[in-house]
């Protein structure tokens, strides 16, 4: 009987060096494993990607865990309030995608400011000469000096304030109650209410997690006052943004660009506004399919880490690093 029950493919940890250590007796099944509720009541501790379906709250009914560990942050798979009824105790692994966020957000904004996307599109459809025209009449702005404004100082929203720094781009920020307050100050970051960081940053990227008070806390109103050819960049959680609204709103020419790394529903669902745009419309949302934070190395360290929480805690008895609830 294994004491680690893990609800991701083994090939995952193999292909980036991370298997778990020997000390652990390990079990691999998909999330709709027929095997899976007897399972739990087996483990000692359930391994999740932080991605994926909730978990029924009746799956953790009757088990013994002492810990359920997410490799990575969001935690919106979880019923927070069934895992604290039953003292199970559930970690996370904070920040260990930070750069590969924050390279995300740097690169897409790029991308959409200078459209290269969509100049790849129009080179393919033989567009070569009157696109570069288009472009060159639209006198396009580099990154560099650009204002960017970071919803959720947090310590992804940091490292992300700290990428654009680097490349030249003035900070502002909008989190009532951000992380790091001096790591701001050092930045020069400037602290704004989110309605004039809206109207005023020329990228705004989202950096916030999906709980009562953000639910669609950007729709009609706060994307109308966004500079017109303002760019965002949605590599939060889905349901932060109102998508409808999102596409009203480049259909109707305004926002230079979106980047969406995130859905209300993953993937997202045929009928999802985004994926129904044409004409010009089509060509200013950057799609993706939740990679905003995923990359061998991130990866690598997620899963290193959570390792290590969980022989911490089935192996020595000590209480779990980063304990959420």
């Amino acid at each position: 009987m294994a004491d680690v029950l893990v609800l991701r493919p083994q090939a995952d940890f193999a292909r980036v060096n991370a298997l778990p250590p020997e000390s652990l007796s390990v079990s691999y099944h998909a999330p709709d494993s027929a095997e899976v509720p007897a399972l739990m009541r087996q483990a000692k501790a359930l391994v999740i990607p932080a991605v994926g379906p909730k978990l029924a709250p009746a799956l953790f009914e009757g088990t013994s865990l002492k810990l359920v560990q997410v490799t990575g942050a969001g935690l919106d798979r979880l019923d927070k309030a069934a895992l604290t009824k039953a003292g199970i105790p559930v970690a996370n692994v904070p920040g260990g995608s930070n750069s590969a966020v924050a390279e995300y957000a740097v690169t897409t904004a790029s991308m959409l400011l200078r459209r290269f996307a969509w100049s790849d599109s129009e080179i393919k459809r033989g567009n070569y000469a009157a696109f570069r025209a288009q472009l060159m009449a639209a006198n396009l702005a580099g990154i560099e000096g650009l204002l960017v404004g970071v919803v959720g100082l947090g310590v992804i929203g940091l490292a992300v304030a700290h990428a654009f720094a680097k490349a030249g781009c003035r900070i502002c920020y909008y989190d009532p109650a951000p992380a790091d307050p001096q790591a701001a100050q050092a930045l020069g970051a400037q602290a704004m209410p989110l309605d004039e960081l809206l109207r005023t940053a020329d990228v705004v990227t989202l950096h916030v997690p999906l709980l009562p008070a953000t639910q669609g806390l950007v729709g009609a109103s706060q994307l109308a006052s966004m500079k017109k050819d303002a760019v965002l960049i949605q590599a939060s959680r889905g349901g932060i943004v109102d998508e409808q609204a999102l596409a009203d709103c480049l259909r109707a020419g305004h926002l230079g660009g979106v980047a969406v790394d995130v859905y209300s529903s993953e993937p997202p669902a045929p009928d999802n506004p985004l994926l129904k745009l044409d004409g010009e419309a089509a060509h200013r949302p950057l799609l993706t399919p939740h990679i905003a934070g995923v990359t061998r190395q991130s990866a690598a360290f997620l899963f290193r880490s959570s390792w290590q929480n969980v022989e911490r805690v089935l192996v020595t008895g000590a209480a779990p690093l980063y304990r959420a609830y």
